[in-house]
């Protein structure tokens, strides 16, 4: 990796983070999935080998940094562009020089910075250059992979996912800048602020030098420049679709603080209230239903409430009717009846409705047997008939079961008698 400098004429000036950009395996934190002892990527770098890969995960977690440090462990030329900053000529020019490397045994990585802002054309122009190995090709990005770089440069790259430093790997870090900078550092300062980095070491680096401008890093310097800690959340990104899917996991799975956490976390990125609401409406439907048939009736009141209450009082239906909706017991026995229907209507023939069950608002109708042979419920003892109301080859055919959990205990006594008084009085066959 290159020393630090450039524009800066005076190291002192250099912003800390770069500064304490570590050089080698043994000065890098985090990632042990990786890079511990006999973990896939650090036996890779051990062996000096050279492969196309991809650095996925937030930022501040060495993305860049573990690049160079690749790069560096094999003695290959080392191309860093920006997806946002380069431009395709002289991603070209570096694709050539590639080539004249390979034909005279030297390697080459090209690393692409926030690889998923390049189109599917600009990702396409990589894969000649990369199949024939004048390149190795390291990608970082924040987003998901799978959304945002084709197919096939994944199947060419194989896919590391980096995890957020630990308050603990940050504070170590926070710890050491401290010393480069020759202040003392309070431990509960530090901790602070690497809680309040949340796993990026860029910005715990930034918010040290920060408060050591004046000297010592005690809680109160610490306190002053920590404002609001900004929570990761992309309302049309990945991190968006995460956060609703735990919501509504720890709601099926009856977690009531898991809920109430998940559902916290988008209200302080400031979710759209009304798809919240949307959402548990869906939970009570999908995955409460006739086990508590009151549930959606929270939900739906939950959302009138809210939009009518508006931010922040709102929120508090909001989190009422998570809980209530976790504590509430499960079924999905009416999702599932209706699921199986469904099925049934586009894999079966469509029979035509029986004309027992058909209307005859005319004389011809009439005549042609609509409506005959049907029988009123109301009529019949215990306003149960044994007429069939399913075409003929569905004849008998079940589609719910509801579960003994809730309301549904109840109601699966009830359907089951039902079923068994009309099946009682139908004609033998």
């Amino acid at each position: 990796m290159t020393a630090p400098g450039g524009l800066f004429e005076d190291p002192a000036q250099v912003p800390l983070a770069e500064r304490m950009r570590p050089r080698t395996l043994d000065d890098y934190a985090g990632q042990e999935h990786l890079l511990g002892p006999g973990k896939p990527l650090r036996a890779q770098i051990e062996r000096g080998e050279l492969r196309s890969l991809i650095l996925w995960g937030p930022p501040g977690v060495g993305k860049t940094t573990l690049a160079h440090i690749l790069a560096s462990a094999v003695q290959a030329d080392f191309h860093p562009f920006s997806a946002v900053m380069s431009s395709m000529k002289e991603i070209k020019e570096v694709m050539a020089a590639a080539e004249r490397n390979r034909r005279v045994g030297r390697r080459t990585v090209l690393f692409i910075d926030e690889i998923h802002r390049f189109n599917k054309a600009q990702q396409d122009a990589f894969l000649p250059y990369v199949e024939r190995g004048d390149i190795a090709l390291i990608g970082a990005t924040t987003e998901n992979p799978s959304f945002e770089v084709i197919s096939a440069l994944l199947s060419r790259a194989r896919v590391y996912a980096l995890r957020p430093l630990t308050v603990e790997e940050t504070v170590a870090l926070l710890e050491r800048g401290a010393k480069a900078l020759g202040v003392a550092a309070d431990a509960d300062a530090l901790e602070r602020i690497a809680i309040f980095a949340n796993g990026d070491a860029r910005s715990a680096y930034n918010l040290l030098e920060l408060a050591a401008a004046n000297g010592p890093v005690t809680l109160e310097a610490a306190a002053e420049v920590l404002g609001k800690r900004p929570v990761i959340y992309d309302k049309s990104g990945e991190e968006h679709y995460n956060l609703i899917s735990a919501l509504h996991k720890s709601v099926r799975s009856s977690d009531a603080d898991a809920a109430l956490y998940w559902l916290a976390r988008m209200l302080e990125a400031g979710e759209d209230r009304m798809y919240l609401a949307r959402r548990l409406v869906r939970m009570a439907v999908e995955d409460i239903g006739l086990a508590d048939p009151r549930a959606v009736e929270q939900a739906i009141a939950c959302r009138e409430t809210a939009h009518f209450l508006g931010i922040p009082e709102g929120d508090q239906a909001l989190a009422q009717c998570a809980l209530y909706l976790a504590i509430a017991p499960k079924s999905d026995a009416a999702y599932r009846a209706l699921n199986d229907a469904l099925t049934t209507v586009r894999e079966a023939p469509a029979e035509p409705v029986p004309l027992h069950l058909r209307n005859a608002p005319t004389r011809a109708m009439k005549a042609w047997g609509y409506g005959e042979g049907y029988r009123h419920a109301h009529l019949e003892p215990g306003a149960v008939t044994d007429m069939e109301c399913l075409p003929p080859s569905l004849k008998d055919r079940e589609f719910y079961n509801p579960t003994d959990r809730g309301t549904e205990e109840r109601i699966s006594k009830r359907l089951t008698e039902l079923r068994r008084l009309r099946r009682a009085s139908q004609p033998a066959s």
